[in-house]
């Protein structure tokens, strides 16, 4: 019996109300992900289920899978995108400050520089397992359009802890400006774990502390439903949840009880989609895009499969004069009137037609999908590796007229939002370097820059036309002669900023100092030189003299 104040039943009702109805708004979805899933993540595809769901530990689901390249594909899809957009061994975003004017101050742009490091730094802290979830993320992308992270302060120690959360869990609502603003997760517990979790809830809940008296229900799992929504009954300036902008709400469904409430300051499930229909909250995927082509793929292995088999272990055409009767079909056997006096066979194989064909009809369908997951656009410089450097840029520019969509809305939609759930939870564990007076004074305001390779890769634009430019300046020298129009170009800024574009580690590049160094340098040595070549002439004008 529900023993809670009315005021909370009222409200359990209406987040179980709520969540019910966006439970049953997406079978269509749901119907999709569940084919994607048994043919490229097989071990996802119980967790569809808007009724009676409960995935049986270590279940076999591999019987819709016959062929790999699907799964093949997206690993590498998450592979190339983690590499691309948020590579580990490089800080891929830094803050700037938004305000021109603070841009000048040195000690504003190294306060950011440092909160920059110290981002990066708990980011890819080992506790933190952002990499392995991170990726997951991705993954989830590929498969079925939407991949979401949990970001919040670690258990037991300062610092932050990721989780990524499958969509077969997550049911989304988004704002009227299209943005996912409430999210409801649906996971099950054991009474142990609520209790380590909510102790006084247990202690006060009938159901819960009979089912961890009683030993054969230790492994009963209990449905919990987590609902994140913008707080309707906000008053700023209070220090506890209610003053935070985002409400939290854990509902026992079964009992239909509020477990536990709370909040959040910022956005804490930052939610990537890789492009969205209108009037739809869920993305869609590359895998949604050729799941024909993932269907057609695996019935033709089947057929292939087959084909093989009847290859290796024919079916044989017998006359029916019982030839094989008792006859020994071990290798190495002989048998007798398997032929007719003048040696023509009288058993034969039925045709299995040409398997050739079946395999080029499957390396048709793999093209397309390896298209959709983004392989063979990265397989451009292996193939062809003796390219010009003016060649790798302008396949680079490609990458990047291709990726730019992909680029932008992961930035916008997924790391922005990341970014600022970090700041936010390492702000409130003092882990963050005070800001200078100056930053707080303006109540300066700041902005992201990514330098990710991904992102490289979209401005390069910009040195694939700074090359097209230099040669055919390079061209017209060579035809006039005259090397005036080089001048136009201000090689001192065009070559490091081409170099950073391309990606080239800035230790590898001289510092201005060395430069002006180098060149001070080759001009002692050249005039050295002229005064060498002057030399003989001298000489012969003082003897003349």
């Amino acid at each position: 019996m529900n023993q809670q104040p009315k005021e909370l039943r009222d409200l359990a009702d209406q987040m179980l109300r709520d969540f019910e109805g966006l439970e049953g708004n997406r079978t269509d979805f749901e119907t999709q992900w569940r084919e994607i899933a048994e043919r490229i993540l097989p071990a996802y595809s119980r967790f569809f289920e808007s009724r009676g769901w409960d995935p049986t530990p270590g279940e076999k689901r591999t019987e819709f899978m016959f062929d790999s390249t699907g799964a093949i594909g997206l690993g590498r899809f998450a592979s190339v995108v983690d590499s691309m957009l948020t590579p580990a061994n490089r800080k891929w975003a830094k803050l700037i400050p938004s305000s021109p004017d603070l841009a000048k101050d040195r000690g504003v742009r190294e306060y950011f520089e440092q909160v920059s490091n110290v981002l990066h730094h708990h980011r890819y802290s080992p506790q933190a397992n952002f990499q392995s979830q991170n990726f997951e993320s991705w993954r989830m992308l590929g498969a079925f359009g939407t991949g979401s992270v949990y970001v919040d302060k670690a258990e037991g120690r300062a610092g932050l802890r990721y989780k990524a959360l499958h969509v077969g869990e997550l049911y989304l609502r988004e704002n009227h400006q299209g943005v996912v603003d409430t999210f409801f997760r649906r996971f099950r517990w054991t009474a142990r774990q609520i209790q380590q979790r909510w102790p006084k809830f247990v202690e006060n809940s009938k159901e819960l502390s009979a089912a961890l008296k009683n030993p054969s229900q230790a492994n009963t799992r209990w449905e919990i439903v987590h609902c994140v929504k913008p707080r309707t009954d906000l008053m700023p300036g209070r220090k506890d949840y209610r003053g935070m902008p985002w409400a939290s709400y854990y509902v026992l469904r079964k009992t239909r009880e509020i477990m536990d409430q709370g909040g959040y300051r910022t956005w804490p499930l930052p939610t990537s989609r890789y492009y969205t229909v209108p009037n739809e909250v869920y993305g869609r995927s590359p895998a949604m895009d050729v799941l024909p082509a993932l269907k057609t793929l695996n019935e033709q292995k089947k057929t292939i499969l087959k084909q093989g088999h009847r290859m290796v272990d024919p079916i044989l055409l017998l006359h029916d004069d019982g030839i094989l009767d008792g006859a020994s079909m071990v290798p190495g056997t002989g048998i007798s009137g398997a032929v007719s006096k003048d040696g023509r066979p009288l058993i034969h194989t039925l045709p299995i037609g040409n398997p050739m064909a079946g395999k080029d009809m499957m390396d048709d369908e793999r093209a397309v999908i390896n298209d959709a997951f983004l392989v063979t656009l990265f397989q451009i410089m292996t193939e062809n590796p003796q390219m010009t450097a003016t060649e790798v840029i302008e396949r680079t520019k490609e990458k990047g007229i291709l990726l730019n969509p992909t680029v932008g809305r992961q930035q916008s939609e997924y790391l922005s939002p990341l970014i600022e759930r970090e700041i936010d939870v390492l702000a409130a564990q003092r882990l963050l370097p005070e800001p200078p007076p100056v930053l707080l004074e303006a109540e300066g305001e700041y902005e992201l820059e990514y330098d990710s390779p991904m992102a490289k890769a979209a401005r390069a634009e910009e040195a694939a036309g700074a090359m097209r430019s230099v040669e055919q300046a390079i061209q017209i020298v060579s035809a006039t002669g005259d090397p005036a129009p080089l001048d136009n170009y201000n090689w001192d800024v065009m070559i490091p900023e081409s170099s950073e574009i391309m990606g080239m580690p800035l230790r590898w590049m001289r510092s201005p100092a060395e430069i002006e160094q180098l060149r001070k340098q080759r001009a002692e040595q050249q005039q050295q030189q002229q005064m060498i070549d002057a030399a003989p002439a001298l000489a012969s004008m003082s003897k003349g003299g």
